[in-house]
């Protein structure tokens, strides 16, 4: 945005609470790659340009690959700046921060939807010899204490969890919900390639038939690997990770989980078998047919008949609860009323319910792309052209 806004000739300042890439360096764990492969990490006038396009950033290589564009841009980013009110007054932003107040026309809210874990209610009743994680707080395997864990979420991360942590040597159990399934590899391309050639990322929110719904479906169980394997839950149940259904509650010292879970993983089968259709489709439909491998489909993924609904959690078996269960953005210090009852903001494709206001960074804010790096940039141009409108309205209004 920061980009947009200097080739529009729009004064602004970027307010950073820590550092550039502060959430990179400070709030992932060691082995984190991105989901995406090189060449999708690209920001307005700034791409990958290294050896590896088809690979995918080590931690290190994504705090580079930021702090390199924000010099890049010069971008007048103020660090160590934590913002504690927004408020609206006298058509204009009145911002409070520990480095002094700000006034503007327009604010851009660009904090991030990963901000606060969503950890359940019901954390504070598991038993006092349990120790709990969030994947904020996560670095590796090393950190916790010998003996079994469970990790709560089989998305991308809680499987990456329950792969790095089970070939520690302890034994993981994975607690799983509603999940999104792909292959790594598909065709001979990384599905990325695919959803990108074929359109699917560049869907937009108002082309969708339920975009609330859209925006809450599980990121994909998507992880970057130096052989490009495809992780799943028939590759972790592979390595003797136990699979058990959602984790729903806690009543005494066990444990409650769903008995949906062959229904929710059949599900995410189905699903990826539409994609998957739609891929085929696709490169029939645009002569690719002869030019990639031929079609595939995957096994099931496997279910025990009968998994176990509770777990007792005072026997000393699970030692370590790991809620890799998604995060929620932090609104707490926005003295504006355009929050839902869920906390969530009020926006219609990144333009909130306030004027001269805006949100980037969100799932599926303008286009299903839009939570990944290489979404960023078309968002950004979209939100900014009706940022100049709203000023140069404005700069009419207080001139009559």
């Amino acid at each position: 945005m920061s980009r947009c806004l200097t080739e529009r000739s729009i004064d602004h300042v970027v307010l950073e609470q820590g550092e550039v890439a502060n959430s990179w360096r400070k709030e992932r764990w060691e082995s984190l790659r991105l989901l995406t492969p090189n060449w999708q990490s690209k920001l307005p006038g700034y791409s990958y340009d290294g050896e590896d396009p088809d690979g995918y950033m080590e931690l290190p290589e994504i705090i580079d690959f930021i702090d390199g564009y924000a010099k890049f841009l010069s971008a007048p980013v103020q660090t160590d700046t934590t913002v504690t009110s927004v408020a609206y007054k006298n058509d204009r932003y009145q911002l409070s921060t520990n480095q002094g107040n700000w006034q503007s026309k327009a604010v851009v809210l660009a904090s991030g939807a990963f901000k606060i874990p969503n950890v359940p209610l019901f954390n504070g009743a598991l038993p006092s010899s349990i120790t709990t994680i969030t994947p904020d707080q996560y670095r590796s395997p090393d950190q916790l204490e010998e003996g079994g864990v469970l990790v709560v979420g089989a998305s991308a991360t809680g499987l990456q969890f329950a792969d790095e942590i089970h070939r520690s040597g302890r034994p993981v159990t994975l607690a799983i919900g509603e999940h999104v399934r792909m292959p790594r590899v598909y065709r001979g391309r990384d599905i990325q390639w695919w959803m990108d050639a074929a359109g699917v990322l560049d869907e937009r929110y108002d082309e969708v038939d339920d975009i609330v719904r859209a925006r809450n479906v599980p990121s994909p169980q998507l992880v970057g690997t130096p052989g490009r394997l495809t992780m799943d839950l028939n590759s972790v149940t592979d390595l003797g990770v136990k699979l058990i259904g959602r984790f729903a509650g806690i009543s005494g010292n066990r444990a409650q989980f769903s008995g949906s879970l062959r229904n929710v993983c059949a599900l995410a089968d189905l699903k990826m078998g539409r994609l998957l259709d739609t891929i085929d489709e696709w490169a029939l439909d645009n002569a690719m047919d002869d030019r990639v491998e031929a079609p595939e489909r995957y096994p099931a993924t496997r279910v025990d008949d009968a998994p176990p609904l509770s777990i007792d959690l005072a026997n000393g078996k699970i030692r370590t609860v790991i809620w890799a269960t998604g995060f929620r953005p932090d609104y707490s210090w926005l003295d504006l009323p355009v929050l839902d009852r869920k906390g969530q903001i009020r926006h219609d494709g990144g333009v909130v319910d306030s004027p001269g206001m805006y949100v980037m960074g969100l799932t599926f804010l303008r286009r299903r792309k839009s939570s990944f790096i290489h979404g960023a940039g078309d968002d950004a141009r979209d939100l900014s052209d009706h940022l100049v409108t709203y000023l140069e309205e404005c700069a009419t209004t207080s001139s009559h």
